[in-house]
């Protein structure tokens, strides 16, 4: 038994012994003619309603996706076959597929009905609009059938949409709101923080919205990270040494973190310039010290020579605001410039 067919067969058996009206009217070619037709054409009230009546009877039984909705019983076989639904096996609840030529072409097809028992080569069937008037069951032969349509082997698009193999299962909303009560859990340690009541009453559109947000946050993060590295490439790797009064801008070299080398440092400032996002480690306090201690390594041989021990002494009586000691100006040495010379 289909058990498509099935229910259509419940349906239709409860309609036994209805017959066409004067005319030729039929409540199921009026139901056609309302609620399948397009254009809502009249002919069909009266027109021959075999394939009509199944129509009307699958969706009563809700199965019409299965069973499919036509007027024209060639149409109606050959959707079958589009589907991979037909073949040539008699089953319960299957459509059967009548030419009374005995042809098995299935252009030639005449007539249509549900087969309800299977005995044999004899085939039990419903059929409308059979014998003039009536919707009645019939016997038939083997002989006449052109073939049978499977419903419960028609595929909808209701079934179930394609997934692709490659995809993660998206996560469902109770358990991105369970991850973000983790993250709001951590960030706050006392209980009923209002953020997190906030958010865990907000439901799935705060959680959607967050999310919306958080990807236009990321998306102008990174345009702006770009934008950074395309600037830092513009600057040159090994800045000029410029020459400045000693104070708090020519200090001497700090320290580096822990774990970090010069090495690595210059390392990073290099890569700094193909970066595609911005490097919020390397602040202008790192790149000044860098600075820094490019310049004192430049000068560093000048450690032990007078010239520096003089301006060393002299800045530092000025710094402790008092006269300098008449120590003699000693010589410059040819080779090494003054950095720079104090007004009278």
């Amino acid at each position: 038994m289909d058990p498509i067919g099935k229910k259509l067969l419940e349906v239709a058996e409860k309609e036994l012994g209805y017959t066409e009206k004067a005319g030729g009217y039929t409540k199921y070619g009026a139901w056609w003619a309302k609620n399948v037709d397009a254009d809502h054409n009249p002919y069909f009230k009266t027109a021959p309603w075999c394939d009509m009546f199944l129509a009307w009877a699958a969706d009563k039984a809700g199965v019409a996706e299965q069973v499919g909705q036509f007027a024209a019983t060639v149409d109606h076989a050959k959707w079958f076959k589009k589907h991979g639904a037909w073949g040539t096996e008699p089953v319960p609840g299957a459509i059967v597929f009548f030419d009374w030529k005995g042809s098995k072409d299935i252009d030639a097809i005449d007539h249509v009905g549900i087969v309800k028992k299977v005995d044999g080569k004899k085939i039990h069937t419903i059929e409308a609009n059979v014998d003039g008037i009536h919707l009645r069951e019939k016997v038939r032969d083997e002989s006449i059938i052109v073939g049978y349509g499977y419903p419960s082997k028609v595929k909808v698009a209701s079934e179930g949409k394609y997934t692709p193999k490659h995809a993660a299962p998206a996560p469902s909303p109770s358990e991105l709101t369970e991850a973000r009560a983790g993250e709001q859990s951590v960030a706050h340690t006392r209980e009923g923080a209002p953020e997190e009541q906030a958010f865990l009453s907000g439901g799935h559109d705060v959680v959607l919205g967050g999310l919306m947000a958080f990807a236009v946050v990321g998306t102008v993060a990174l345009a702006a990270g770009k934008s950074a590295a395309a600037a830092a490439a513009k600057v040159p790797t090994v800045p000029p040494v410029r020459v400045r009064k000693r104070g708090k801008h020519h200090r001497r070299p700090v320290a580096l973190p822990a774990g970090v080398s010069p090495a690595q440092l210059e390392e990073t400032l290099r890569e700094s310039e193909a970066a595609t996002t911005a490097m919020p480690a390397i602040s202008a306090a790192v790149a000044a010290a860098a600075e820094d201690r490019e310049f004192w390594g430049k000068i560093e041989h000048l450690k032990e020579d007078e010239e520096l021990a003089f301006w060393d002494s002299l800045h530092a009586e000025l710094t402790r605001g008092g006269t300098p000691a008449a120590s003699p100006r000693p010589a410059v040495s040819p080779g090494h410039a003054v950095p720079y010379s104090l007004s009278p």
